[in-house]
């Protein structure tokens, strides 16, 4: 998609539009195109704008609107920038730890060690390469996934073979000149001067932060305002429509609009989650060790050795090797395959850091319909205020959906295929529509006026129970009609009670006649109304959906139901899915709640009815308050606030177009049991991230008691520079395949959140144990095989152990249970393992290993390392049991 109101800000620009035309439109250059221009077509009237454009009010023809995309270029204002090959390279090798290596590799350069310097360069290249091929593969999915999720805008275009007529196109393709139709849950596709409007309220908060929705006319205005945004003729891209509908004529596209212009600004305020955070930190504690350890061990070295050159050589050899330069493609591979892994369920990931927020999640707030139900509205009763079946109300809520020019829900949709089929009830040919007063979530319903045949003028009124009975003040049957009461009110709520108990969603219909020579009408006139009956739709559970709640319970996730519908329905569906109710929360028993009551609320309740759009995002926000990690489904105009207040904000291909760009992940399906696999997805993302993280850590903080140690105790260096970066480079190599590994079940049955102190917890209780057997490989190379005086020998001693401690310590760490019996790695894993821990026995006995300083080892060593390697297993494995019952498994 190409415009978003997103949660994070708005993102990427497109490429620069091509402004230069003909002089014989009115061209707008980037130069000169500003709210002054639009201040100027606000001053115009509705005719003067469309001729300042060269356009009517009947559109542009297809052939004009070719000539015009090729002069203006595409209306884009991109959220996702454009992968190209270059584009991926650049931004994988840009990054601090590629940068330090490749300092490290000029130093080493510099002082005569180019072998160290094109080893360092190659675990560079190692990192890039694999982390650039992982991602170009998941940005190619992703990008022919998001083809398949279209913004369009309805506009007036002419053919010389059908006229003028309304046709969706994608709003790429709108040029100044365009006429644009709008209506409720639209998002305003550019920058457009009004040339007719009905009700038009517009919510402007993606581009001023106000959240009051403002109302829009098309009458010229002269007037100053103290914000260009506030100008009443014009509406602005990427705000969206709330209710009422309206007609514009595009005067801004793309990089020239008022969202166009600040989305340079904005594009880069993107907040940071836990997760971000969280690998940050960990980068700037092994930066932190850096700083420390290397100093330490030039100086050491230097001291103990006398020689200053090989002891920096060595230092910076120690400064790679700690440095934890496969981490971003860790992060970015493990990510990217999450992002594959999901595109083939049909999930599109638009922002890829979700994936592993997702592994957080711990409550899913969603809403009702379409997610626990089937989304497929029948309508299969129309009574009257007894109970009885009445034709009359069905007659009457026929010609309020059929007229009314807004957003059509799924109640309009059923009525229309109820009754349409059937030719003697096509009643709406004998009524002109006069005026409609829209619907809006205030009031929760809406009206149509309507002149009949004998000129006759009758309002139709249908909506919410409640909100319908506080406007009436009759009643109607067969005919006849009289005055209602509370004895009426008390039958209808009984009637309606006993629907709503047994699945129904109840809409009440109303009427009134309106005097015949009034032309223009208001939300004002829908008092005094006369109640017909009630029409009442079935929407029954998904078959999937008791399943898959129950899934995600297992999963440690709460669901939660947000909704606007009435509790009694409510009530009934989410037993029918599974969900325990103990009790409902209404929306107007949130209105006099304090902050921390609400919060307490939100954390205790399960099931929330009559929620205002607000209501559920200030529900999402008590969430957070309270520790929680939320994600939020919806997809329709209501959910927009509260998608954007979510950790996770999800919805489907179908949804209304503010939805859908509110949200990080759209769903081709909409099913919970597609996001209790996100959930499961993100958790195996974050589980291998850690495995490297903890590896690293510990491995590093081992690492530099033993090189300290070592630099103290021996007359040589205790491994030299290229045997350091060698040992590094096979041991990144043994790590590619992290991303393949398996997860165990019990790992994914809970939510996992970045805790930065688990992980230190663990670096300062696993490294030491490495550092153990590091100093008995000392004493075995010291006293047992007298290396005092062969530092070839004890540097391929140690080489060895340390390459395959460190390549068997990742099938420690990556489980919880009893590696290799009770859980096995990933085959790609075990091979790299077996692959790096083969080479690095083999390798002291080949002309490479002669070149790197290596001596073959006595054939007694063999099985000493066999129980050193063993004895460290043990331990390591007895070590993380404990720390794993003390501390759990994050």
């Amino acid at each position: 998609m190409t415009l978003t109101a997103g949660k994070r800000g708005l993102h990427t620009i497109a490429p620069f539009l091509n402004w230069w035309g003909r002089s014989s439109r009115t061209v707008v250059h980037p130069s000169t195109a500003s709210a002054e221009t639009l201040a100027e077509f606000a001053q115009s009237s509705p005719d003067e704008a469309l001729t300042k454009l060269h356009s009517t009010a009947s559109g542009l023809d297809a052939e004009e609107a070719q000539r015009l995309l090729r002069m203006y270029g595409p209306n884009q204002v991109v959220h996702e920038a454009r992968h190209t090959i270059i584009g991926e390279l650049t931004s994988r090798t840009i990054n601090p730890l590629n940068l330090l290596l490749l300092s490290l590799a000029a130093a080493s350069y510099a002082l005569g060690d180019p072998h160290a310097a094109i080893m360092i360069a190659a675990m560079v290249m190692l990192s890039i390469s694999l982390g650039f091929v992982q991602e170009h593969r998941s940005n190619k999915a992703a990008d022919s996934l998001r083809k398949m999720v279209r913004t369009t805008a309805t506009v007036i275009r002419q053919s010389k073979e059908t006229g003028s007529s309304h046709v969706d196109i994608p709003i790429e393709q709108l040029v100044p000149g365009d006429i644009v139709r709008l209506s409720a849950g639209d998002l305003v596709p550019a920058d457009l001067r009004l040339i007719s409007a009905r009700d038009l309220f517009v919510n402007q908060s993606a581009l001023t932060g106000e959240a009051m929705p403002l109302e829009k006319a098309p009458h010229a205005h002269s007037a100053p305002v103290d914000s260009h945004f506030e100008l009443p003729t014009i509406c602005f891209m990427g705000s969206a429509i709330v209710s009422g509908v309206g007609c514009g004529v595009v005067v801004l596209t793309g990089k020239t609009t008022m969202f166009g212009r600040i989305a340079d600004v904005v594009a880069a305020q993107r907040t940071e989650t836990s997760f971000d955070k969280g690998v940050t930190r960990f980068t700037w504690l092994m930066l932190r060790f850096i700083l420390v350890m290397v100093p330490l061990v030039f100086v050491i070295n230097g001291l103990t050795k006398g020689n200053w050159f090989d002891a920096l050589l060595f230092a910076v050899a120690v400064a790679v090797g700690l440095t934890p330069e496969m981490l971003p493609m860790i992060v970015t591979v493990n990510l990217a395959k999450g992002a594959i892994d999901m595109s083939r369920k049909k999930v599109i990931v638009k922002r890829l850091n979700a994936i592993q927020n997702f592994g957080a999640l711990d409550v899913l707030c969603t809403d009702k319909t379409g997610t626990l139900t089937q989304d497929h509205i029948i309508l299969k009763r129309h009574l009257d205020i007894h109970g009885n079946e009445s034709d009359q109300v069905l007659e009457y809520a026929y010609l309020n959906s059929v007229h009314q020019s807004g957003l059509k829900n799924l109640l309009d949709v059923a009525v229309l295929n109820h009754v349409e089929p059937h030719e003697q009830l096509k009643v709406h040919e004998q009524f002109v529509k006069i005026d409609e007063m829209p619907f809006d979530f205030e009031r929760r319903r809406m009206s149509v006026v309507l002149a009949r045949d004998d000129g006759v003028h009758i309002m139709i009124c249908k909506g919410a129970v409640e909100e319908i009975f506080s406007v009436c003040s009759r009643y109607a049957i067969d005919g006849d009609t009289d005055t209602l009461d509370e004895s009426h009110y008390a039958a209808t709520k009984q009637i309606t009670d006993e629907l709503n108990s047994d699945g129904f969603r109840v809409v009440a219909v109303a009427y009134k006649a309106m005097p015949p020579d009034q032309t223009a009408y208001s939300v004002a006139d829908e008092t005094d109304l006369t109640l017909l009956g009630f029409i009442a739709f079935l929407d029954p559970p998904k078959e999937t959906a008791a399943a898959a709640i129950a899934a995600l319970k297992a999963s440690g996730v709460q669901v939660k139901i947000l909704t606007g519908d009435n509790d009694i329905v409510t009530r009934k569906i989410c037993h029918e899915v599974g969900i325990a109710v103990d009790r409902i929360v209404l929306g107007k028993e949130l209105e006099s709640l304090s902050q921390a009551e609400l919060e307490d609320l939100a954390e205790k309740a399960s099931v929330f009815a009559k929620l205002s759009p607000s209501q559920k995002a200030s529900i999402v926000d008590a969430l957070h308050s309270k520790g929680h990690v939320v994600g939020f489904l919806g997809d329709g105009i209501n959910d927009g606030p509260a998608l954007k207040a979510s950790d996770v904000g999800v919805s489907v291909d179908s949804a209304v177009d503010i939805a859908k760009d509110s949200a990080d992940i759209i769903l081709l399906e909409k099913s919970l049991a597609v996001l209790n696999d996100g959930v499961l997805e993100g958790r195996k993302v974050f589980g291998n991230i850690t495995k490297y993280i903890k590896m690293g850590a510990s491995s590093n903080f081992g690492n530099m008691f033993s090189v300290l140690g070592a630099s103290i105790i021996l007359p040589f260096l205790p491994m030299a520079p290229i045997q350091v970066l060698t040992n590094n480079l096979l041991y990144d190599f043994s790590q590619t395949a992290i991303p393949t590994d398996n997860v165990d079940a019990e790992y994914l049955s809970m939510p996992r959140r970045w805790d930065l102190g688990n992980i230190v917890k663990f670096m300062l209780l696993i490294g030491p144990v490495s550092s153990v057997f590091d100093y008995v490989t000392y004493f075995m190379m010291l006293r047992v095989f007298d290396a005092w005086d062969k530092p070839a020998l004890f540097q391929t001693g140690w080489f060895v152990e340390s390459l395959l401690t460190q390549t068997l310590i990742i099938h420690i760490i990556r489980t919880a249970k009893v590696p290799f019996l009770e859980s096995r790695a990933s085959p790609a894993l075990m091979a790299t393992s077996l692959i790096i821990a083969t080479a690095g026995v083999i390798l002291p006995f080949t002309s490479l290993g002669d070149v790197l300083g290596f001596t073959p080892l006595p054939w007694t060593y063999w099985p000493a390392l066999a129980l050193i390697l063993l004895s460290y297993a043990a331990l390591t494995h007895l070590t993380k049991r404990w720390f794993a019952r003390r501390f759990g498994l994050n």
